[in-house]
Formats: structure tokens, sequence, C-alpha cells
């Protein structure tokens, strides 16, 4: 049966549900209700108290009107359900609600209750236009609330309407199960067609809740699946080097040239690898670790183990200043092993560029470290055995994928510097093996936070001149370049101008975003080298750039940051032995997420546990900023709230993919018609179609 079937189902209202995405009978079968209105929950207008208390009321409209005047301007709309009146008080969008609602509509208002002399009022209360016509009396013990917007209310689609439709669909569709008997039975859930019937039209509030698990499942299921095909699909397609032999490289780089004792953690990371590379097949392995765990040490480990066995390796970092860091930092490490590291990014002379290319494809370059430009076509290698990415979240997953397929199917070793959430890694990166980091290296002492408002600027300046007079070096971060009315922020061009009058016996440098490249690096160069001691910056100063030295970083408009974002940029000081300190100065006025966001940098230095709150704070899509991450689209699960559900399903598609790769027994041939068109579309997102 066609949507357009349906009784009452006009052109208009067709275009109403389409701004939902419901264009199918599927889509609207899938049009979940967002709360459900419990008819014994109701309370009746006459028994509320009115002391704040939240409640759910339901009448018809009486009266309509807009009241005061200017700023105590405010349309209040008045509800009597037969015992009383309550009104619903609107400060703001009082044009939208006085469009969409009239006297004789029967709606339902949700929110806190409070009395003012004789009348009671919600202000801002959620509100749902449950029908035309009618009383309370009608509706079922629990009326499904569906989504609903401008369209909707333009052509009249009620919430009575859409279950009407839905209630029809049910009775006529066959509603087929995919995922195998055995699991359903295990995992207790409803089967797919009751599961239907349970979401939109349940007996009590444990069906709609049981349903929901079940199509949350689904969802997660699906994608793990997914997931764990694009893993098997690796491993068994792509058989990988052996790195059979721990030769005089890694030995004489571990035993003789480290000056200092691995962590625990670097020691776990180094095993996972060297049983990864020796398996046969091919590694896809990410290194999480917070910011200064050691993450390049445990690279340069697996970097050796390529050499050793005569491969040559690849270095990949997401910006050429950061290229030409891990290339010196490479250089520093290994100058006692005799070992030909080349340095290979865009903006190199054409001659120099020719000769490292061909250093490469003749076997004499043994590792290439540059940007994204090493995975362009004329870049030929001799024998490449591992590519180490730095910087994961620069790297798009077809660009990996493209790594994967260069040269013999190299081992593919991920950094990421941001610490990522279980949930998020589980998903983003999921076709990825994980090994953890966890603790600082020896002699890292860690980094003091505190909070000082603008009354103690004085005193910040006093202790910024102490810690250069006693050889230390400061970044001072602002939010902005220019200065914006808007949000009233100091730019960093007036910041750098009053700390240089502020410190004339000190160089005091500037780098911002719309600086010129060369620029740019020769600004780092010399606060590098320790010829600028004071660093006034936009948030352009580069993730992974090492100055040991400094030991103060000075962060203006603190409030105006993500926590993610504060915690990259505190990460910049605290990398050498000298005790380092991170001054948060917000604003006069801090919201109250901004307050939370400055009150955890100021109680944790654990990236892991800031990660979490972080994700909290915004959603994943926010946090990784970027659809080209491959975090999928999830219409029912959320990740973040979800996370026990998601390694339910984890832990059944890797069951699953481990007995019946191909899908073929028969129990599992209805899965194997839904799950192939999904697949093939995230395969081919992920390079592996």
């Amino acid at each position: 049966m066609r949507i357009s079937t349906l009784p009452g189902l006009s052109t208009k209202r067709l275009n109403a549900l389409s701004t939902e995405g419901i264009r199918s009978e599927k889509d609207l079968l899938n049009f979940f209700p967002r709360r459900y209105l419990d008819r014994s929950n109701v309370q009746k207008i006459k028994h509320l108290m009115g002391s704040g208390e939240e409640v759910t009321v339901v009448g018809k409209v009486v009266n309509l009107q807009e009241v005061g005047f200017k700023r105590s301007k405010r349309l209040e709309i008045a509800i009597n359900d037969g015992t009383g009146i309550i009104k619903g008080v609107w400060f703001r969008g009082a044009s939208y609600f006085k469009k969409i609602f009239k006297e004789g509509d029967l709606v339902a208002f949700f929110g806190p209750a409070k009395r003012y002399g004789k009348s009671i009022t919600i202000a801002h209360p959620e509100v749902d236009k449950l029908s035309e016509e009618g009383d309370v009396s009608n509706f079922s013990k629990i009326v499904p609330i569906y989504p609903s917007n401008k369209e909707f209310s333009k052509t009249r689609l009620t919430n009575k309407i859409v279950a009407g439709w839905i209630e029809i669909l049910l009775n006529r569709i066959t509603i087929k199960e995919f995922l195998p008997e055995a699991l359903v039975k295990e995992m207790k859930f409803p089967s797919r067609a009751e599961a239907y019937r349970m979401i939109h039209f349940p007996e009590d509030h444990s069906e709609h809740k049981r349903a929901l698990n079940r199509f949350k499942f689904e969802e997660l299921f699906l994608f793990e699946m997914s997931m764990e095909k694009i893993h098997h699909t690796v491993e068994e397609r792509k058989t990988g080097h052996i790195f059979s032999d721990t030769g005089n490289y890694t030995s004489k780089y571990f035993n003789e040239l480290l000056p200092f004792q691995l962590t625990e953690g670097q020691v776990s990371c180094l095993t996972d690898i060297k049983k990864d590379v020796r398996s046969g097949k091919q590694m896809n392995r990410l290194i999480q670790g917070d910011v200064g765990a050691g993450k390049t040490v445990v690279a340069i480990g697996a970097l050796l183990m390529a050499l050793d066995n005569g491969f040559q390796a690849a270095f990949l970092a997401p910006t050429e200043i950061l290229a030409e860091q891990h290339y010196r930092t490479l250089a520093d490490h290994l100058k006692g092993l005799d070992i030909n590291v080349r340095l290979l990014v865009g903006g190199q002379k054409s001659k120099l560029r020719m000769d490292v290319l061909t250093d490469l494809e003749g076997g004499g370059c043994q590792i290439v470290v540059g940007t994204h430009a090493i995975i362009q076509e004329d870049v030929r290698f001799h024998k490449l055995g591992l590519a180490v990415i730095d910087e994961q979240h620069r790297f798009g997953v077809k660009q990996r994928a493209e790594l994967l397929n260069k040269g013999y199917h190299p081992h593919i070793l991920v950094m990421s510097a941001t610490p990522i959430p279980r949930s998020l890694a589980m998903t983003v990166y999921a076709d990825l093996d994980i090994s953890i980091i966890k603790g600082l290296p020896a002699g890292r002492k860690p980094i003091r936070t505190a909070i000082r408002g603008n009354k103690k600027r004085e005193g910040v300046w006093d202790f910024v001149q102490t810690e250069v007079n006693d050889g230390g070096q400061v970044y001072v971060i602002y939010p902005l370049v220019e200065e914006s009315e808007a949000l009233d922020l100091k730019d960093a061009t007036a910041g750098y101008e009053n700390i240089k009058k502020r410190f004339t016996n000190f160089n005091v440098g500037l780098l911002h975003g719309r600086m010129k490249s060369d620029e740019k690096d020769s600004v780092m160069k010399a606060f590098i080298a320790n010829e600028i001691q004071i660093l006034v910056s936009t948030t352009v100063i580069e993730v992974g750039v090492d100055v040991p030295n400094a030991s103060v970083m000075i962060i203006e408009h603190a409030e105006r940051f993500g926590l993610s974002q504060l915690h990259q940029l505190r990460g910049r000081i605290g990398r050498g032995e000298r005790q380092s300190y991170c001054i948060l100065m917000p604003d006069v006025k801090v919201s109250k997420a901004g307050a939370f966001r400055l009150k955890t940098m100021e109680e944790t230095n654990d990236g892991f546990k800031i990660a979490e709150a972080d994700l909290k704070l915004r959603g994943p899509g926010d946090f990784l900023g970027t659809k080209q991450s491959g975090l999928p689209d999830f219409k029912v699960a959320d990740i973040v709230e979800d996370q026990f559900i998601l390694a339910q399903a984890k832990e059944k598609a890797r069951e699953l993919i481990s007995k019946d790769a191909e899908l073929v027994l028969p129990e599992n041939k209805s899965l194997k018609m839904m799950f192939e068109p999904y697949h093939k579309e995230k395969a081919a997102f992920y390079g592996m179609g």
C-alpha cells in the first residue's frame, strides 16, 4: 500500500510529512512518539498546589491574549479542564504560539506550576495539541505524542491523525523479523512486529521502553556488524608483513639510547603492536593516550620493528609545522642508529622533493615524515611496511583506506592526541583495534590549574614576571583574531600591545590565524628557541608542538572555549621538568555550561574524564566537529546515553561475524537481506567497498 492511499492524506500533508523525512510506509512506522501522555498521571487543575511541582494538565483553550508592555510583554493561553483554569505564559515565541492555537483546541501542558495570587501559571510549558475535537475522556490510557512542526500545524496534521495512520499500517503490513531467533530470545526482545505495536500503542510504560530498547539495539547492532565485517575483511583479505625479528635498531634504541624507563602503559601498547605485526595479518590499531602520555616513543618502537625487518616506514602528521617537529624529534631520537629519515611536505622546492621521492623509491630513505602529501599518487615506496598517522581526527577514514592500500598493505598505527570516550571509539574507530596508554612518563609533574578573575590580573602578571625571570616561557591565549562587538572579546593584537608595554625587558611574540604560514612558522621557531619569552596567540598554536621550557599558560575568556579545546591548549605546557601552571581567566559573566567547563578543568588533568564530560555537554557530532568523521546518523540510539546497549551490540556482532562472516547459515538469511544494503554503504564510506 502506497503512503498516499492513507485516508485524508492530501498533497499538502504529504509535503508536511516530508519535512520530517517521512516519504514511505516504513518512514511513517519509524516515526516514533517523542513522549507519552499517561491519562492516569494527568492532574486535575483544581487539585494543583502551585508550589513549583512538575505537572501534566489537559484542557481546552478558553482564552489567548497578549498582556504587558515592552520587556514585560507576554502571551497568556488559558486552558480549562472542567475543574479549573491554568495559564501557560510565554515571554518569547509568542507569535508562533498565537498562530498554532485557537480557542477550543484540546492541549496538554507540561511544566512546573506556580501560584501567583489566585491564579496558577506554567512559564514556557511544553505543549502538545492533542486533537481538534473530543475531550479528555476519549483518549486511551497512554497516548503517543508525536513530533510536530509548523508545516504539521498549517495542514492541521494532528497527533490523532498520525496515530490513526500508523494504526492502519500496523493492521495491513506484515512486519518481518530480521534478528536471528536465538538472539531475540537471548536478549528477551519482543518480536519486531510486536515492538512496533508496543512503541506506538503501549498498554503500559514498560512496553514502550522495551520496544525502544529493541530498536536502539537493532540500529547499533547493524552498525557494529558492519564495522566487524570491515575489520574481518581487512584481516582476511589483506595479509600483513610479518615483523618476526627484534633486531639491532629496536634493541639498541630501548636498551642503550632511551634515557628513561618506559611506563606500564607504553610497554602494554608495544606488546599489542608486536603481537599484531607477528600475526601475519595487517595491523590496524589506534593508540589512545592523554596529552604527554608518551605516544611518540611507542610510535618509534613500531617504526624500528619495520626497519629491523627490512621495510620502510612512513609517519604522517596533519600540518607541516607538526611534520617538521616529528622529523626533528625522530632525527634526535634516532641519531645514534644511522637511520636515513627524510622530510616530505607540500612546500618543498622541486629539486629537494624529487631527491626525497627518488630516495624513497630506491629504498635509501628508511623513514619518511610528512603530511598527507605522502598519500599522493606520485609518491612510490621501495618496500613500505608501516604507516603511523598522528592526529587521527584530521585524517578522514577514506585517507586511512588509501594508506591501507599503499605499497603491499602496510601495517597502520593511528595515534590520537585527543582522548576519545569509549562510546565514540566503539563507533567512529570501530574498524580499529584500540590500545590505551595510561599514566605519564617519569619526571612529568601534573599541571596546576587555577581560575582567576579580572581583579587578580595584576597578581597574574607579577607571577609571569617571576616565572620568566626564572627561565620559563609563557603562552597567553585569546579566543579571537579581531574585536567582536557582539561578544565583547579582547583580540590577540590588543593583548599583544598591552603585554609588550607591560614586559619591556622580554621579547613578546604574536601568532594568529590571519598570518601567512611562513610567518607563523618563523614566530613558532623563535619561541621554541627561547628567542621569544611570551607568546600571545589565538588558538592557532598547534596540538603536539613541543616547547619543554614553556611553563605557564594564561587563557583569556576561558569560558568561551570547549572543554577538549581547553585541555589540548593546557597540554602545550608541562612538557619538561618544570612545574607548570595553567591560569583560566574568564569574563565577568559566565554561563552555567561555561562555569562547569572551567570547574572541570580546575579539578582534573585526566583527559579521558574531560572528554567524557565534554561529550555529554556537546553531543557526539559537535564533539568530533566533522561529518567526515564516520560518525553514523543514528535515529533512535544515542551513543552517549546508550553505552550499555552499544557494548551489547558490539559483543553480539563480533560473536556473529566470527561464526558466520558471510551470513550463509539458514538462521541468518533474513539478517543478510537487511544487512547487505546497509553494509554496502558503510563499506564504501570506509574505502573498503
